[in-house]
């Protein structure tokens, strides 16, 4: 990976924009800083003004491990589209939505068997509906947090999809789908040419792995040199110059086809 803001990421964003991309982005540690208390998260008003401006030119998504109705309050505009629950909640199916919130039934009986010793160990947990997350970034100890976070998880028979975040555990219907699933068929239902898509945590990298070379992946963070996505920003702190840039070349690419020139 290479920082965005170099001579490589200037020319690759501007060749993603001249295609008229979808514009994606994760919800926390992307838009938003990461914070001890989940609830307390926003984006800045620089950032949400921006993104509100990008959405009246091109498609904008909000791709989030939140549920669709807790990011919506929090982003101070509406973009066209918002997924929940790493992928899982896209509003599309009802049928499927109701059979992998169910799946994860037997889950939330073990939670509730076994609250009282997650509860003491410092373990949140957080049933979004589609996904369930369990936070330990409060925990006292934290390893032993999440180790017995992994413990609980680990019944002969429970059949689900369980992966890590940052200082969190998630837990999804085994059949799911992912944030790249998401990705692409957000793409395909806007019928755009390309995409834009950034994020910080290990359930953004099936979108930086799957992304076609005409994509552009931005990973929030360069704390992963394994990370698959083509570029990085250092932190959310830098979302908004990022967001400003795309206006500035959008802006610069509506000049060039008045005048003909593209």
């Amino acid at each position: 990976m290479q920082h965005l803001f170099t001579l490589a990421g200037e020319a690759a964003l501007a060749a993603t924009l001249l295609r008229r991309p979808l514009l994606a982005f994760d919800f926390d540690g992307t838009l938003a800083p990461i914070v001890a208390r989940p609830d307390d998260a926003r984006i800045s008003q620089a950032v949400s003004a921006r993104l509100k401006s990008l959405a009246a030119q091109l498609p904008v998504a909000i791709v989030t491990g939140r549920a669709v109705a807790d990011v919506r309050g929090r982003l101070g505009f509406e973009p066209r589209f918002i997924v929940g629950s790493h992928g899982a909640e896209d509003g599309q199916d009802a049928d499927d939505s109701a059979a992998r919130a169910g799946a994860l039934d037997p889950v939330r009986d073990l939670l509730r068997a076994r609250g009282a010793d997650l509860a003491a160990a410092g373990v949140g947990v957080e049933d979004k509906g589609l996904s369930i997350a369990l936070h330990y970034r409060l925990a006292r100890e934290q390893a032993r947090a999440r180790m017995l976070i992994l413990e609980v998880l680990a019944q002969p028979g429970l059949s689900v999809q369980v992966f890590a975040g940052k200082m969190v555990v998630n837990v999804m219907a085994p059949d799911a789908p992912d944030k790249a699933d998401a990705v692409h068929a957000l793409v395909a239902r806007c019928g755009a040419a390309s995409a834009i898509f950034a994020g910080d945590d290990v359930n953004d990298e099936p979108v930086f792995v799957s992304a076609p070379p005409d994509w552009l992946t931005v990973r929030i963070g360069r704390d992963d040199p394994a990370s698959r996505a083509r570029f990085f920003l250092d932190s959310p702190a830098e979302m908004a110059m990022l967001l400003e840039r795309m206006l500035m070349r959008l802006s610069l690419i509506e000049d060039f086809r008045v005048k003909g020139k593209i």
